[in-house]
């Protein structure tokens, strides 16, 4: 048996996996539905016939068992052609056991006094268009619902990447003012904050979707923002990294940590005379992943809950997209420091 195709192939096949115990648990009882509707279409409730029920299932669900065993043997094959050859092959081969069990099932149930032609030949014509229509409508049902999976996923993606490319316009100029002063002044210094802008902003509208990165990655763009900021701001900002997870296999979307941290130096830091620290802290706890960032507020100033909000909503959709419900978002104020906490699951192998 070959190994598996690749993950695009898969993702691209509309057939369900009929290796899984819940896909066929699934057929079997939808199996076992049409034999009941079958069974009670030729009797009533008074002379209902157990054991033409029982005959019936036997029949049926030997076939649809041979026939899922017979298509997740094949799967890794068919998920390497177009669903057109797919559809011909799988349909092919659920008639050609429809048509040999119907043949063995007559031969053994043959009347002494009955003609082949009469009868067998009748039944299997019937069994034949039963599974013709049933598979039809089953393989419809199958790429519909593949196509609607599809449908949402490309929605997903450009949903994800809408809120991944909010970078601020306001540290776009702040950036190109600081590249235009230092032209003169430190030619190589301008250039190396070129280098850090482009890396933001192609981190920004790289096509990642909905594929984590490292977090080793994630505090590497944000350290380059940081050091854009602290040119602008000089000795007044101050960040200090309290790390302590393994940030080559820690994941997450990228994009997530540094709106926030940027909203910390906006709202905390530039407003202050004085400056500031912001602390940004990565702990695990359990198989949760807890991310905070603090920073100072002035005194009575609220602008900077109203202004965080933006960025919050937009890691705490990113992060839902991604893991689910199981992702907190929340944010806490006091008389001295503002604290920003993301928490969500860390995914397992």
């Amino acid at each position: 048996m070959e190994e598996d195709a690749p993950e695009e192939y898969q993702e691209d096949f509309f057939l369900p996996n009929l290796c899984e115990a819940q896909s066929i648990l699934f057929l079997v009882l939808v199996a076992e539905l049409l034999v009941f509707v079958m069974v009670m279409a030729k009797s009533s409730f008074v002379d209902f016939s157990w054991i033409d029920l029982g005959l019936t299932s036997l029949f049926v669900q030997w076939l649809v068992l041979l026939s899922a065993a017979m298509l997740c043997y094949l799967r890794p094959y068919l998920t390497r052609l177009t669903a057109g050859s797919t559809t011909f092959i799988c349909y092919s081969l659920i008639i050609l056991l429809t048509l040999l069990f119907s043949i063995t099932a007559e031969w053994f149930l043959l009347a002494a006094n009955q003609s082949w032609q009469l009868v067998q030949s009748g039944n299997v014509a019937r069994n034949l268009l039963i599974a013709t229509i049933m598979t039809g409508i089953a393989f419809r049902y199958f790429y519909l619902q593949h196509q609607l999976r599809q449908q949402e996923k490309s929605e997903l993606n450009s949903r994800i990447q809408a809120l991944q490319s909010r970078i601020r316009p306001h540290f776009l100029f702040n950036s190109m003012n600081i590249i235009a002063s230092l032209i003169s002044i430190d030619p190589e210094l301008a250039e190396e904050v070129v280098e850090d802008l482009s890396e933001l902003f192609r981190a920004s509208l790289s096509d990642i979707s909905n594929k984590p990165v490292s977090l080793k990655a994630e505090l590497d763009l944000c350290e380059k923002y940081v050091h854009i900021e602290s040119l602008r701001l000089d000795e007044r900002l101050e960040v200090e990294w309290r790390i302590e997870v393994d940030t080559t296999n820690v994941r997450i979307p990228m994009l997530t940590l540094q709106p926030l941290l940027e909203n910390s130096i906006y709202h905390g830091i530039q407003p202050l005379v004085e400056g500031g620290l912001v602390v940004v802290e990565i702990v695990e706890e359990g198989n949760m992943l807890k991310l905070t960032v603090t920073n100072p507020i002035g005194d009575g100033d609220q602008s900077h809950e109203r202004g965080n909000k933006m960025a919050l909503d937009n890691t705490r959709r990113r992060l839902e997209a991604v893991y689910g419900q199981r992702v907190s978002v929340t944010t806490h104020q006091d008389d001295e420091v503002f604290i920003t906490r993301v928490v969500y699951p860390l995914p397992t192998d």
